[in-house]
């Protein structure tokens, strides 16, 4: 009995293990094996990611995720993706992670393995100066634009459905450009907006006449991965500590930003 008890033991361990190493995640291996990690991004979205006088796809986020691909040993591809299908994109394995100003909210720690917050941020209204917008209730029949796909759009779907209910329209752009530039012509009344994103935009464009009038929520950037890719998402943490911690992290944030504004832990 003892003998068939061992043996039938022995199986179930052996049986156990098997199905451990089917289910193990290969998602770093995967990348170190193809030599490339791709992350997907919208490359209009200064200072984060964005196409400089040369075509070239540029920005904070893009010197933090070549720093990581070195550390990786592997080549770095910036992909731009349509931002409103940014799920569906890293689902098909068209990219390795979403890694572009992208917010952190609850859902998409539901369907995606986020890391840590890297940047805090601020969800601000810009208005036109003079407008005598400054307070949420004086948008009431007015017009708020936002991007397609943004954390901006969701909280206008969500946390402040009941604000968009009192607006004339909510109307989307595919990108915060063309969205400023209406504000300026009179085709909307606000924009809601990334506070990083706008004030590069607007110190782009020369826009004097704009302004961020209303904060309406606070802000994190961190970066999406597929949900079953923990290693990867764990790696590229580990990473960013390192990075953090020998200064290249404050090097990077102070060429866009002026200072070292991240949040990665230093240990």
């Amino acid at each position: 009995m003892k003998k068939i008890f061992a043996a039938v033991l022995a199986m179930m361990l052996l049986m156990t293990g098997m199905a451990m190493a089917e289910t193990t995640d290969a998602s770093v291996q995967n990348i170190l094996d193809k030599k490339t990690f791709i992350l997907g991004l919208d490359d209009s979205f200064p200072p984060m990611g964005f196409r400089d006088e040369n075509n070239d796809i540029v920005g904070f986020d893009i010197d933090i995720a070549t720093a990581v691909c070195e550390k990786l040993g592997v080549e770095f591809i910036a992909q731009p993706i349509a931002w409103d299908s940014k799920e569906l994109e890293l689902a098909s394995g068209n990219i390795d992670c979403i890694w572009n100003g992208m917010s952190i909210t609850p859902e998409r720690e539901e369907s995606m393995s986020m890391t840590f917050a890297y940047l805090n941020n601020a969800m601000v209204l810009y208005t036109k100066i003079g407008s005598g917008i400054t307070t949420t209730d004086e948008l009431a029949g007015k017009v708020v634009a936002v991007q397609n796909g943004s954390y901006a759009e969701d909280l206008m779907n969500g946390d402040y459905a009941e604000l968009a209910a009192t607006l004339k329209e909510v109307i989307g752009f595919d990108e915060y450009l063309t969205a400023l530039m209406d504000l300026q012509a009179g085709g909307c009344d606000a924009v809601l907006i990334d506070l990083v994103v706008g004030d590069y935009k607007v110190n782009g464009m020369g826009a004097t006449d704009l302004e961020p009038s209303i904060t309406l929520a606070d802000d994190n950037y961190g970066i999406g991965f597929r949900k079953e890719d923990v290693a990867l998402r764990d790696k590229v943490q580990e990473i960013l500590v390192d990075l953090k911690q020998d200064g290249t992290l404050g090097e990077i944030s102070t060429k866009w930003f002026g200072s070292d504004i991240t949040v990665v832990p230093a240990n």
